[in-house]
């Protein structure tokens, strides 16, 4: 997501707060601005300009705003969410043929990852405040949280998403198994 994107949905979401859920919004959060600070902001836009700079908000931290917009408004904390998993286009996709290599993974992945699913994102880059927002998203669901680990993994790497380098990084957790059984499965596909 480019940071044109980025400004523009925060502005189309500051634009869809009224008065009164602006107010609702900066209670919610008045521990981390300050009194002080409350005071002057007085538009959505200008909130988020503030969270930007405490380092609360940012193209790859939206958490603290979903959690907020959660209370007030759940359809733009969505909106939000949503944005944010969105591919900006088809050019910073892999191939098709990656693509379905890559889904392949992700199935053979959440079948068999569990618990494990961290040790693999830090073996694939992610941040741990990526990772504890994947966390939060699905706190029981351990499918599911893989499922959206790869997800992400694959969206930050965009076009260079390759299931060579998922299979080294579950190889480096000692997930050996499961890098055995996805290099088969391709294997057979190429062979037919």
């Amino acid at each position: 997501m480019s940071s044109l994107q980025f400004n523009s949905v925060l502005l189309e979401i500051s634009n869809s707060l009224s008065p009164d859920q602006l107010e609702q919004i900066k209670y919610l959060c008045h521990n981390d601005i300050g009194k002080k600070y409350l005071e002057t902001i007085d538009s959505g836009w200008k909130l988020f300009q503030f969270l930007k700079e405490k380092l609360k908000l940012g193209e790859d931290n939206t958490d603290y705003v979903c959690q907020l917009l959660e209370k007030v408004r759940p359809d733009l904390s969505e909106r939000l969410r949503n944005f944010d998993c969105q591919p900006e286009n088809n050019e910073n996709l892999p191939s098709e043929p990656e693509r379905a290599k890559l889904d392949i993974a992700t199935e053979m992945i959440v079948e068999s990852l569990g618990r494990n699913w961290r040790k693999l994102g830090r073996k694939l880059g992610l941040s741990d405040t990526k990772l504890e927002s994947i966390s939060r998203r699905h706190p029981t669901e351990l499918e599911e949280t893989a499922v959206e680990l790869l997800k992400e993994w694959r969206k930050s790497r965009g076009a260079e998403a390759r299931t060579d380098d998922v299979i080294t990084a579950l190889r480096a957790c000692n997930f050996n198994l499961t890098a055995d059984k996805i290099e088969d499965k391709l294997s057979k596909l190429t062979c037919q």
